[in-house]
């Protein structure tokens, strides 16, 4: 019966036999489903089940398009014959099949049916813009795919490529709406980051930041929201007296939604694109709140242990800065974590594990002032500072700029080394040497240049052009910067193969403790309880 539907939807754009095949595949996306609902068909056979969605999923769109086609201009908009009669014939089939799809999409698991299913929704969309309820179920569906840890990246992938091609074609109203739901949606899927799903929420935010660049009017204002909601939240963390009130702005969803704002600005704000378009980014306005609420929040709990916060809220400044040559000044928040007593003291030995500053927004107790720490907030203090520079190791003013920190450095490093008094960690100290140097070097080399220049202090033009168009690897922090970013990504790279290497391992010792405990099936799944406990990192309410 399907492969003659199947043959009539092809052959003929048979509507009749679209119609059974709606109603066939209605029952067969609640299949399985104990609701007491009776259907005009039944499906128990696997391959009938099989071919039965394939020819749902790929014809059905197929002959909507044959006898309602979609008329789309050079700007994106899409019209569809809404008025004809044809259209109000078809109307009740189509929000059937799309009611049974999204019911699909709720309850499948398998990446290669999802992939299927979700590129099966993008062509009905010019007819679904109709009906607006279904649209939003379908959205919400989508989003929650989209921001679910547990889809693969191609799924993702192809959940996001749905809610683009809605966002492209909608009106503002349903553009603002996708957003905001879209936000929803990368706020829930941040708030468990661990090592395992920061690929994924980098690769959420990533992708998400583009949808503000497609109306940047709309862009503007939903931006403009919740980046006001973020300053509320900051601003009654400080000015509410409760022991607990920090912990609203101190969670992972804070420090991925400010991160996020930073990846849109940065794209939709980049001063090479607005070069090439002539034109000034609407989205530049919010720069401002932005890094303010960044700069306030990072410096709302000084403490050690939020440095890992503050050096992620630094990078997505840095991000942000480099994208559009807004200069913020990050310098002194970087001084104040190397003059806290966890880095003029000596710390103490640990036997600990290497801290991740990647998928830890706080130090645990266990590993503050320990030298395993120290280090690493050293480490991570020695390459933001070298960041900053590096992006204005062309500027005329560089010289001026690293004065003040080079003088608190060596100020720094004096006290740090006495053999008496100073942090005795030779590792550390070493790295502030030699960025002390690189920023000796960088400012003597422009000092040179600017020595042969024939412009006044005050003729702005002569300033702006000032080494324009000179490779910043080619200065002498920037050659360093180059050198030290290579070797941060190998071992960036031995540790990843390392994880990778020691989850197989522990895979294969579960799969053996299965096999040799035959029916104990209570002490596997405390094995897998124990396990996800580990991985896993609960923000605190």
């Amino acid at each position: 019966m399907v492969k003659k539907w199947n043959k009539a939807m092809t052959e003929q754009k048979s509507l009749r036999a679209m119609r059974q095949v709606v109603l066939a595949f209605r029952a067969a996306a609640h299949v399985n489903e104990d609701e007491g609902k009776e259907y005009k068909y039944s499906i128990s056979d696997s391959d009938v089940y099989h071919e039965l969605l394939l020819t749902a999923l790929k014809l059905v769109p197929e002959v909507l398009n044959h006898h309602l086609p979609v008329k789309e201009t050079a700007a994106g908009k899409v019209r569809v014959s809404t008025d004809s009669k044809k259209f109000k014939t078809l109307s009740p089939l189509l929000r059937s099949h799309i009611t049974s799809v999204q019911h699909l999409l709720t309850s499948l698991s398998d990446a290669s049916t999802l992939k299927l299913t979700l590129s099966s929704v993008i062509p009905l969309l010019p007819y679904l813009l109709s009906f607006k309820k279904v649209l939003k179920n379908v959205v919400k569906t989508v989003v929650d795919i989209w921001s679910d840890a547990s889809s693969t990246e191609v799924t993702r992938i192809n959940a996001f490529l749905v809610i683009r091609r809605l966002a492209i074609i909608g009106d503002a109203g349903l553009r603002e709406a996708v957003m905001k739901t879209v936000y929803q949606g990368l706020l829930k899927g941040s708030r468990n980051t661990t090592i395992h799903t920061i690929q994924g929420i980098n690769l959420m935010k990533n992708s998400a930041a583009e949808l503000w660049g497609i109306d940047q009017n709309v862009g503007y204002t939903t931006g403009f929201t919740f980046i006001r909601q973020l300053a509320i939240h900051l601003r009654s963390s400080i000015t509410n007296n409760q022991k607990e009130s920090y912990k609203q702005v101190y969670n992972w969803q804070y420090v991925h939604s400010l991160d996020f704002w930073s990846t849109v600005l940065a794209e939709h704000c980049n001063s090479l694109k607005e070069a090439e378009t002539g034109k000034e980014s609407q989205l530049r306005p919010l720069i401002y709140p932005t890094v303010q609420v960044t700069l306030g929040a990072m410096r709302l709990i000084p403490t050690s242990t939020y440095f890992p916060l503050r050096f992620h809220l630094i990078r997505s400044l840095l991000r942000l800065s480099r994208a559009t040559g807004t200069y913020i000044p990050l310098a002194s928040v970087l001084l104040e974590v190397l003059n806290s007593a966890e880095m003029k003291k000596p710390p103490k030995p640990s036997t600990q594990k290497f801290f991740d500053f990647t998928s830890n927004y706080k130090a645990q107790k266990s590993y503050l002032r320990t030298r395993i720490y120290q280090d690493g907030v050293g480490e991570q203090v020695a390459e933001l500072l070298a960041e900053f520079f590096v992006l204005w190791s062309t500027s005329i003013a560089l010289p001026e700029l690293t004065l003040p920190v080079v003088v608190m450095l060596k100020r720094w490093l004096k006290d740090a080394s006495n053999k008496s008094s100073g942090n005795k960690n030779s590792k550390v100290n070493s790295m502030f040497v030699l960025l002390v140097q690189k920023l000796e070097a960088n400012s003597k080399w422009i000092e040179g240049k600017r020595a042969k220049v024939e412009f006044a202090p005050n003729d702005r033009a002569g300033v702006d052009g000032f080494l324009k168009g000179f490779e910043w690897e080619k200065t002498p922090l920037g050659a360093f910067v180059v050198g030290q970013r290579k070797q941060r990504e190998e071992k960036a790279r031995m540790l990843e193969e390392g994880r990778r290497e020691e989850d197989r391992k522990r895979k294969l010792e579960r799969e053996q403790e299965k096999e040799i405990g035959g029916s104990d099936d209570d002490s596997a799944a405390g094995s897998d309880e124990e396990e996800d406990s580990e991985a896993g990192f609960e923000d605190e309410e």
